[in-house]
C-alpha cells in the first residue's frame, strides 16, 4: 500500500485530518524503504518495557504483579518489531530494563529483597538502579536467565534494523545497590567509601556523618503500598550514616517529595560546589571526540567517573547502541566528556541522548560534553503544548528555531515520553486528534529526531491512579495494563485488530506520516520559516504556522492549522527569496500533499511564490514541489 494515497475514512474529523480507519495491512509489518547511503532523520522509539507487553487488564490500584500482570522480553515478539517498525523508527529505547530496586521476593536467584520504605509504587522507580550489570528479573521468564533473554531481546532488535538505547543514571542510585551481575574485579559503589566524612574525592557518595537515616514524613494520606501489610513496611530503612538523596538533599531525612528512594553519586563535586577533578579547556568545544579522549588519557578522575565509564562499556560490548541519560545535567559537563569520549571509540555510531532541562546549559552539554542530542522540552515540547491548549500563539516558534539555528540538529523532538502527561489526557489536549499538527511540526521542522512513546500512535490517554502513578501519565512506578496499547497488541498478535475505528486511523495517520518522514531528503536539508511573511495576509492567524524544508532532490512546504474549531483559507505567500532559493521560474508549479494526496498550485509571479490555501481544523499538509 502506498502511505500517501488517501484512503477510506471514518468520521468527519477523521475525514478533515486526512486520517483512516481501514484495519492494519502489510504497511505495518514493513518499514519505509530507503537507500542505505541516503542521510535519514533517527526516529526513536521510547518502549516502557515492563509494560509494553502486558496484556492483562484488571488495573487494580497498588495490585501484584500477579493481579495486573507484568509484560516481559520475550514478549516483544518479531510481529511487535515489525509493528514498531512500521512507525519509521531506527532506535528503540528500552526503558527501565536495568535491575531497579522493587517490591518482589528473588531471593531463590540470590537477589536480596527491598525494603518497601524506599521504593516508590510496587514495580518500583526505573530510575533507582539497584545492579548496573544486571536487568530487572521481572522482565524474564526466568529470572536465572534473564541476561540471555535480554540478549536475545537486542539480538531480534537488530535482526529487524532497529538500534538498541537504554538508560543510564549516573546522578543516583538505589539506597540499597548491591550488584549480583558486576565482573570480577569490580567493586560495588560505596564499598571502599569513607563513611566518616562527608565528601571525599573518591569517595561513590555524599553522608551526613554521625546521623542515622530517616524515612520520610508520608503526606497528603500516603503509605506504601497503599496501606497493605507487608514485610520491611515498618518506617525503617536502615543506613548510617545517611547519605545524601538523589536530588541532593543533605538531610538525613528527605522530604516526601525529594527522591528519597535513591542516593546522590559524587563526581568530585565538593559540597561547596567547587571542583575535585581536572578541568576541561574551554577551548576543547572546538575539538572532536577523538581529542577529548586523548585528553583524558593518563588523567586523574573520580573513582565514579571510573566506575560508570565500565558499566557504559560493559553494555556496549553486550551490544546496546547508545544510551539515554538521566538527568544529565546534574553531572559536571566535563565528566560528560569523558565518558562519551571513551563510548565513542569502542563505538563511534553510538547514540547519545540527554535530559537536559535549562537551555542556557544546552551548547556546554553538546560541545563540551560531546552528547550527541538533547530533549527539546523546555521551549519547543512546551510551547507547542501551550499552543495546542490555546495558551499561546504560534508566532512562539518562530525565536524558538532561530536560536537554536547552530543546534538544530540536535535537539530531539517528542510530544509524550514517560514524565509527560498523554497527549489524549484531559491535562493535556483531551484527544490524541487535537496534537496532530503539533505532531507533523514535531517530525519535519528540523533535521533532529523525533521520539515517539510507546501507545502514543493509538491515543493510549493515561487514565487511572495506578497506585504511585497517577492519572494523565502512564505510571513508571506501578504494575498495570495500558488499555489503547493493548488493543493494538491484540493478545500479543500486534495487528491492531482489537482497536476501535478512530485508533487505527491515527495509527494510519502516524504509520503514513513517519514513513514519509524518515524517507525524505528535504527533511535533512534546510529550513525556512514563511509564518513571519504572511502574518499580514488575509485569513493567515497565529492558529496557523508554515515553512519550508528543502535539498537538491525535494522541496516541501509543511503548513499546520492548530484550530480544533476553526478552518483556514488564505492565498498563502512565499517570499521571493525563498523563490529564489527554489530557483522557480514565473509560472504555474504542481504540489501534492504527502498526507492527503491532494493537488494544489504554487503560482509564482515576479519572482514571487503564492499558494491557494484551505485547511480543515487540525489539518496539516505537507505539500511536495512536483
Amino acid at each position: 500500500m502506498n502511505p500517501f494515497v488517501r484512503r477510506p475514512l471514518a468520521t468527519a474529523l477523521v475525514t478533515a485530518l486526512g486520517l483512516s480507519a481501514c484495519s492494519q495491512t502489510p504497511d505495518e509489518t514493513s518499514g519505509p524503504t530507503v537507500e542505505h547511503n541516503t542521510p535519514r532523520k533517527a526516529v526513536v522509539y521510547q518502549m516502557f518495557t515492563r509494560l509494553f507487553g502486558n496484556t492483562e487488564t484488571a488495573n487494580v490500584p497498588w495490585g501484584t504483579k500477579a493481579q495486573n500482570g507484568v509484560g516481559r522480553f520475550n514478549d516483544i515478539t518479531d510481529e511487535a518489531l515489525e509493528g514498531i517498525k512500521a512507525l519509521g523508527v531506527s532506535h528503540v529505547w528500552y526503558t527501565g530494563v536495568l535491575h531497579h530496586a522493587l517490591v518482589g521476593d528473588y531471593t531463590q536467584y540470590g537477589i536480596s529483597n527491598d525494603d518497601p520504605d524506599v521504593i516508590k509504587g510496587r514495580a518500583g522507580s526505573p530510575y533507582a538502579v539497584k545492579d548496573y550489570y544486571s536487568v530487572n528479573p521481572d522482565l524474564a521468564e526466568d529470572p536465572a536467565n534473564r541476561m540471555a533473554e535480554f540478549r536475545a531481546l537486542v539480538e531480534r532488535s537488530h535482526q529487524h534494523g532497529l538500534k538498541v538505547i537504554i538508560d543510564i543514571v549516573p546522578n543516583h542510585i538505589a539506597r540499597d545497590y548491591q550488584s549480583l551481575g558486576k565482573p570480577e574485579g569490580v567493586e560495588d559503589f560505596g564499598a571502599a567509601d569513607d563513611t566518616s566524612v562527608e565528601y571525599a574525592r573518591d569517595n561513590n557518595f555524599y553522608y551526613v556523618v554521625g546521623q542515622p537515616f530517616k524515612v520520610p514524613q508520608w503526606l497528603d494520606g500516603y503509605q506504601p503500598l497503599g496501606g497493605e501489610s507487608y514485610p520491611g513496611v515498618d518506617g525503617e530503612f536502615v543506613e548510617n550514616p545517611a547519605k545524601w538523596t538523589g536530588n541532593g538533599a543533605r538531610s538525613a531525612q528527605p522530604h516526601f517529595h525529594d527522591w528519597y528512594e535513591t542516593v546522590k553519586v559524587n563526581y568530585g563535586v565538593r559540597p561547596d560546589g567547587s571542583h575535585d577533578f581536572p578541568e576541561l579547556p574551554a577551548e576543547y568545544a572546538q575539538l572532536d571526540v577523538t581529542e577529548h579522549y586523548r585528553f583524558w588519557q593518563g588523567k586523574d578522575v573520580p573513582d565514579s567517573w571510573q566506575k560508570f565509564r565500565d558499566i557504559v562499556l560493559f553494555w556496549t560490548e553486550f551490544g546496546i547502541d547508545g544510551f539515554r541519560y538521566d538527568m544529565a545535567e546534574m553531572v559536571p559537563v566535563a565528566f560528560w566528556s569523558y565518558l562519551n569520549s571513551h563510548i565513542k571509540q569502542v563505538n563511534p555510531d553510538a547514540f547519545l541522548l540527554a535530559e537536559v532541562y535549562q537551555p542556557h546549559l544546552y551548547r556546554d552539554y553538546l560541545h563540551l560534553g560531546k552528547m550527541d542530542y538533547l530533549y527539546d522540552k523546555v521551549d519547543l515540547y512546551d510551547t507547542l503544548k501551550a499552543i495546542i491548549q490555546g495558551r499561546e500563539s504560534t508566532d512562539a516558534i518562530v525565536p524558538i528555531q532561530a536560536a537554536k539555528a547552530d543546534i538544530e540538529h540536535h535537539m530531539l523532538h517528542f510530544l509524550e515520553n514517560h514524565d509527560e502527561q498523554r497527549i489524549a489526557s484531559p491535562d493535556f489536549a483531551g484527544k490524541a486528534e487535537n496534537a496532530l499538527p503539533a505532531m507533523v511540526l514535531s517530525a519535519t521542522l528540523s533535521t533532529a529526531p523525533t521520539m515517539l512513546y510507546f501507545g502514543q500512535d493509538v491515543g493510549e490517554p493515561g487514565e487511572g491512579d495506578a497506585g504511585f502513578g497517577k492519572a494523565t501519565r502512564t505510571t513508571i512506578f506501578d504494575y498495570w495494563g495500558v488499555p489503547a496499547h493493548q488493543r493494538w497488541m491484540n493478545d500479543g498478535a500486534f495487528d491492531g485488530g482489537a482497536l476501535t475505528a478512530e485508533e487505527k486511523a491515527l495509527r494510519d495517520y502516524y504509520i503514513r506520516l513517519m514513513q514519509m518522514v524518515v524517507s525524505s531528503p528535504a527533511l535533512m536539508g534546510e529550513y525556512a520559516e514563511i509564518h513571519s511573511a504572511n502574518a499580514s495576509t488575509a485569513g493567515y492567524n497565529g492558529r496557523l504556522f508554515s515553512y519550508l524544508r528543502w535539498n537538491d532532490d525535494q522541496k516541501l512546504l509543511v503548513t499546520a492549522n492548530f484550530d480544533q474549531n476553526q478552518s483556514a483559507g488564505t492565498a498563502l505567500v512565499v517570499p521571493a527569496e525563498q523563490i529564489a532559493q527554489w530557483q522557480l521560474a514565473d509560472g504555474d508549479h504542481p504540489m501534492v500533499d504527502r498526507l492527503s494526496g491532494e493537488s494544489l498550485t504554487l503560482r509564482v509571479l515576479d519572482g514571487k511564490g503564492q499558494l491557494a490555501l484551505k485547511l480543515a481544523p487540525l489539518q496539516s499538509r505537507i505539500l511536495e514541489l512536483k
